[in-house]
């Protein structure tokens, strides 16, 4: 209906003026008449113009005055034409705000006596400000100065009202023409008939729904591809589940060590212990835990092959490479480097910087006469192709490695120097249980994947970045990742 009266009055007429005009003229919807302006205008049989208007409209409390009239006649009409009431009864008979504001109006009007008792000072008023909202409900001009007053009693607001002035367009008639859409058989076979729909080359696709990689997942990428560049093997770290025996005893941990107490540890209840483990390196492994060997004294105590077999999370990949090491003695020694990136899990208080399962990146070399030399040479190609070039290392304390040390990064956008992974050489005590030859050595070092994530994507509450909190739009927006390789 709207569009017949759009064409159909442009037929006669150069113009519509104002399309809010022309829908009141015609009792027509102007949000109708919208709709079918933009329509029209995107096959051009018309022009448009844009019309803006400010305009007023009444608030909530400007429509029940003017329904109901202002606080200051409702008050006036509360007193009594002759004598005078009291404040309090007067209080009674209005609603709390009407009172109040009654109160101020009517005496800053001079229409009433204001005191413990409360009578009229005229017999008669005129409710203007009623008049003036009624006037500006109807669409009807107001003065300046009844505008400004209604204003600063925040009776009326002002609303921006959008319309369109119309014209003829290059494509004009007073009646719409059906045009094809679709390419269908039947639409060709009869195309010298039939006007088709001009196709917009510009116009957006819809957007593809597909799958977006995780922030740790293109980082994690990175990393490995450093490693392989380097010449590293990816560990099978397939098995979440672990046994204490090469969690911690196959890394010369002591049994009573606090990291294998269950406030740090995931234990499992179900299968709770390991079926199967090799009888002669687990003798061979107790022997150096309780008396020593290869030129060590050992712990000296009773070391219980039920700690051993207690199943758990692992709380580090390095049970994945003591597994490793152990296939690789059994053989006739080649050198290797192996690498890992993957879940851990440790019984941690979750905080902004902590969560209870987390990432580890983890790079070992095993060779006959490495030295800590070697480690530290390593450490400063594999960290300068993270793009970190300023390096310091000090000395700390593993119970598997010795010598052991923290690595620090000088980061520019901080101003200091930053821990970034730990590193060392594993123990004699563990490598020669094994069976590897005496002269072999193997350097390693670690570090998480998340914190390098969360410094790269400028994230820094590590519930944002894993876990059931993750925004997924988050996902869907974070760039690639390019580390300086």
């Amino acid at each position: 209906m709207a569009e017949e009266a759009i064409l159909g009055f442009l037929q006669n007429n150069e113009q519509i003026t104002d399309s809010g005009q022309f829908s009141a003229e015609f009792n027509l919807d102007h949000n109708e008449v919208v709709n079918v302006i933009k329509s029209l205008h995107g096959f051009r049989y018309i022009d448009v113009q844009d019309i803006k208007k400010e305009t007023w409209v009444l608030t909530d409390e400007g429509k029940k005055y003017a329904a109901e009239g202002s606080p200051e006649v409702q008050l006036f009409l509360a007193v009594p034409e002759e004598g005078s009431i009291s404040k309090d009864e007067l209080q009674k008979k209005l609603a709390p705000s009407v009172f109040k504001i009654g109160c101020s109006q009517a005496g800053k009007n001079k229409w009433v006596e204001m005191g413990k008792q409360v009578s009229r000072k005229v017999k008669h008023v005129e409710d203007k400000v009623k008049g003036q909202l009624l006037q500006i409900q109807e669409g009807k001009e107001s003065d300046k100065d009844s505008i400004i007053s209604l204003k600063a009693r925040k009776l009326i607001v002002p609303q921006i009202w959008k319309g369109y002035s119309v014209k003829k367009g290059p494509n004009y008639a007073p009646e719409r023409k059906k045009v094809a859409t679709d390419l269908t058989r039947e639409n060709l076979q009869n195309w010298k008939e039939l006007e088709f729909k001009e196709y917009n080359f510009e116009a957006k696709g819809a957007p593809l729904e597909a799958g977006h990689l995780h922030a740790l997942l293109k980082v994690r990428k990175q990393f490995k591809d450093i490693f392989v560049q380097m010449g590293f093997e990816e560990m099978p770290t397939n098995n979440f589940v672990e046994s204490s025996f090469w969690n911690f005893d196959a890394l010369f941990q002591p049994q009573q060590h606090p990291a294998r107490d269950s406030h740090d540890t995931f234990f499992l209840k179900v299968p709770s212990t390991t079926r199967t483990l090799p009888e002669d390196y687990v003798e061979k492994v107790k022997r150096v835990h309780e008396t020593g060997g290869y030129g060590s004294r050992g712990y000296n105590y009773d070391w219980k092959r039920e700690e051993a077999n207690k199943n758990l999370l692992r709380t580090h990949t390095t049970a994945v490479s003591s597994r490793m090491l152990y296939a690789l003695a059994q053989k006739p020694f080649v050198p290797k480097k192996y690498f890992s990136i993957d879940r851990v899990f440790r019984n941690e208080a979750v905080d902004r910087t902590h969560l209870a399962e987390f990432h580890q990146i983890e790079g070992l070399i095993c060779d006959r006469g490495l030295t800590l030399g070697d480690l530290i040479g390593v450490l400063k190609d594999f960290f300068s192709r993270l793009g970190m070039s300023k390096l310091r290392f000090k000395p700390a304390y593993n119970p598997y490695t010795e010598p052991s040390m923290e690595i620090f990064s000088y980061h520019e956008g901080l101003g200091k120097w930053v821990e970034i992974g730990n590193s060392g050489m594993f123990r004699p005590e563990m490598l020669l249980p094994m069976g590897l030859p005496e002269d072999v050595r193997v350097i390693a070092w670690g570090l998480s994947l998340e914190r390098p994530t969360m410094i790269l994507y400028g994230i820094d509450n590590i519930r944002d970045l894993f876990g059931h909190k993750v925004d997924l739009d988050l996902i869907k927006r974070n760039p690639i990742c390019r580390i300086g390789i």
